[in-house]
């Protein structure tokens, strides 16, 4: 059975292994694909895995023995669902593999606003604590998050688990959810739209990406927003207009902005958000802390191990 890796480099950069999918099939594994190769790369398999490269209804026309797509994420909108289901190819994904690891970067970027150690850390590498006259400075503002309003779109997986941790923190958390109250966990007060916009002292995106969720930060939004509120955004990239946020840290609308995702990735070099003084940006790696890449790969090999064994897992 021949199996072919289509971007393998991000999930498993040669620190961890291939060995249970090579002790299923002939496995070809390719760090990186463009589109152009996708066709020729994928010839004869009857198993493709992919993380972002696309499988569209042109790409399935032209591999007439492919049975199955592993989607090596969670979200599977790089393949062609509906044509998928028609020419009868089997699509899995890998849910919740990434919860704690982003869970843990939404933390890390807040506690990167209020905290700033990265910044006190170079200040004194740099021989700043050395030549002060106190034993101990600040040249940026600290604030607790104790008693501070956690808001939070979308109570999936990671908004539960972002929850949880919020309230350990002492927070009040607010959700607007699809959720009623008295399916919420204890500590979540769900709020409509309006409320969890005006109240938040940080608002953190957890939602899927949809027609009625792109754009849910834009201009308008912004404006109902506090001026000292911390917008956090470890979801999807357009769940949040990118220049519409760059002017309103330009005007002080809000106090910082913290994402993981951008709406196109890579960004450009006029990515207007990359020179914001008050925009933290991580290069969408909330998701692979080491341990979190480990479950990845070993559910996408049970996935694929299930699919051979006729008994699918994780079918989208």
């Amino acid at each position: 059975m021949k199996i072919v890796i289509l971007d393998a480099y991000t999930a498993n950069p040669g620190d961890l292994s291939w060995d249970g999918l090579q002790a299923i099939g002939d496995v070809t594994v390719y760090d990186r694909t463009r589109p152009e190769e996708t066709v020729q790369r994928c010839a004869g398999a009857e198993i493709v895995l992919t993380n972002k490269v696309i499988i569209g209804k042109a790409e399935m026309e032209q591999l007439p023995q492919l049975k199955y797509v592993g989607v090596l994420a969670t979200g599977y909108n790089v393949v062609d669902i509906e044509t998928a289901h028609q020419r009868g190819i089997t699509v899995t994904n890998v849910p919740a593999y990434s919860t704690e690891s982003v869970a843990q970067m939404v933390f890390s970027h807040l506690l990167t606003v209020t905290n700033r150690t990265e910044h006190y850390a170079v200040q004194n590498r740099e021989g700043r604590w050395t030549e002060n006259p106190d034993f101990s400075y600040q040249d940026t503002p600290l604030h607790e998050l104790s008693g501070k309003t956690f808001g939070i779109v979308g109570l999936g997986n990671i908004g539960k688990r972002v929850a949880q941790i919020a309230l350990a923190f002492g927070m009040q958390v607010k959700a607007l959810t699809s959720k009623s109250q008295s399916e919420l966990p204890a500590g979540i007060q769900k709020v409509d739209k309006d409320e969890l916009l005006r109240t938040s002292d940080v608002l953190s995106m957890h939602c899927p990406l949809t027609p009625d969720t792109k754009y849910f930060i834009n201009a308008q939004t912004l404006q109902l927003m506090k001026r000292s509120a911390i917008l956090i955004n470890t979801g999807r990239g357009p769940l949040v207009d990118d220049q519409a946020v760059a002017d309103a840290l330009e005007q002080g609308t809000i106090s910082a902005y913290c994402a993981d995702v951008l709406t196109q990735e890579p960004p450009q070099a006029s990515q207007p958000l990359l020179r914001q003084t008050h925009a933290y940006i991580t290069p969408h790696i909330a998701w692979a802390s080491y341990e979190a890449r480990v479950r990845l790969i070993e559910i996408a090999t049970q996935n694929v191990q299930q699919f051979v064994d006729g008994y699918p897992q994780n079918v989208v």
